[in-house]
């Protein structure tokens, strides 16, 4: 599919309106514009944490990989109706993360506490990315409630906030440096 932006300024959402992906106009409050916008922003985490891991290639590809996913996830749920259309998301991206998570856990050390955010720089950036990707699940559970959404939307969102969290321990030294909550402290 080629894609061709001319114009970025159009003026035809300052009435608070937008066009989705089918060309319905939506307020810009609505359900689905709430999802796809908190998938738009945990995708710019994940750019910001792509940063400070920019010296590892092999992660830096995986991030990249998870950035061109969530804007998938974004174009599957900015167009409303059967979730089981022929431009939905597929597994693909759900297959990699939880591969990922695979490899990361076997290195990890064995949670014994609950883990602060915070720690290496990276790390805390993971952490982000994973608070920020669990808002967006909990948007795109309110919109499924709703309207029709491709049920792989929620799984991987679920599954990427899951490697968020292992990518933050694998930041802090495999765990080792993780930050631990103590009650009470």
């Amino acid at each position: 599919m080629a894609i061709r932006i001319d114009q970025v300024v159009t003026r035809t959402g300052d009435d608070g309106r937008t066009s989705l992906g089918d060309g319905t106009r939506t307020a810009k409050d609505s359900l689905r514009v709430e999802a796809y916008g908190s998938v738009d922003e945990a995708n710019a985490a994940v750019g910001v944490l792509r940063l400070h891991v920019a010296d590892d290639k092999a992660l830096d590809a995986v991030l990249a990989r998870i950035q061109h996913g969530l804007f998938d996830i974004g174009g599957d749920l900015c167009i409303p109706g059967a979730p089981d259309a022929p431009y939905r998301i597929d597994d693909r991206l759900l297959r990699l993360v939880e591969a990922e998570i695979a490899v990361l856990v076997e290195r990890q050390a064995p949670l014994d506490s609950f883990v602060l955010p915070g720690g290496s720089a990276g790390a805390a950036h993971a952490h982000v990315v994973r608070t920020v990707i669990r808002r967006a699940e909990r948007r795109v559970v309110r919109l499924a409630a709703a309207e029709p959404v491709n049920p792989l939307v929620v799984r991987t969102l679920n599954r990427l906030s899951d490697y968020a969290f292992v990518l933050a321990r694998h930041l802090n030294d495999d765990g080792r440096a993780d930050v631990v909550w103590t009650r009470g402290r």
